[in-house]
């Protein structure tokens, strides 16, 4: 895919996917957690969780108070709540110990926190600090490959391959543009080509069987 196509699938996806996000959050910190939370879960899932949770708790010092088994009730709705509560409960532990109760603004120690991985580390330091990094999950990995935009067997290599193509203006939102782009047009299953925004753009092949149907 060449330069120019890139630039209008950019400049579609912004003007056809608002910055209107279901995570909520205030800090650094209400961040980190909700997007750990959001693994394997809905972002409307997590937004219901956590708006009760930051209600109360949402900094590590008052998660700590709230403990172990009560903070799981606040999340008990969420896929893998018993690993994710105690992730929490240790994330607390690490910050106040080692980073002041504040998220450190650096990789290695963000994917040295439990249950954070580098998806993770990428939208806390892209959201909260403004680093021009790139969050590849599964969404961004296929509308990648799929159109075309960005190709690699694995997410390592497509992160690398976005972060070199995507001009430097589209680099803070551009994962979130993508996200939205998967979750409700470019799906894993049946894609919408019919109603797609850059349907006449992208390079995925079997978009003319779609379109005929």
């Amino acid at each position: 895919m060449n330069k120019s196509k890139r630039q209008q699938i950019l400049i579609r996806l912004r003007d056809n996917h608002p910055m209107n996000d279901e995570l909520h959050f205030s800090s650094s910190f209400e961040l980190l957690i909700a997007v750990l939370l959001s693994s394997q879960s809905t972002d409307l899932n997590v937004k219901k969780a956590t708006d009760k949770l930051y209600s109360i708790a949402n900094t590590p010092n008052t998660i700590l108070e709230l403990g172990l088994d009560t903070l799981k009730e606040y999340i008990k709705t969420i896929g893998l709540f018993n690993k994710k509560a105690s992730n929490i409960i240790n994330i607390c532990h690490i910050l106040l110990n080692e980073y002041g109760g504040q998220v450190p603004e650096n990789r290695n120690a963000l994917e040295n926190l439990p249950g954070v991985g580098r998806k993770t580390a990428n939208v806390v330091l892209n959201v909260a600090f403004g680093w021009p990094t790139i969050a590849v999950d599964t969404h961004v990995f296929r509308v990648s490959n799929r159109t075309g935009f960005a190709t690699g067997k694995n997410v390592i290599t497509v992160e690398k391959k976005l972060l070199k193509v995507v001009p430097s203006e589209f680099k803070i939102n551009c994962h979130r543009w993508l996200i939205s782009h998967g979750q409700n047009t470019c799906k894993a299953r049946n894609p919408r080509c019919y109603y797609c925004s850059i349907k006449d753009i992208c390079e995925f092949k079997s978009k003319i069987k779609i379109l005929c149907h």
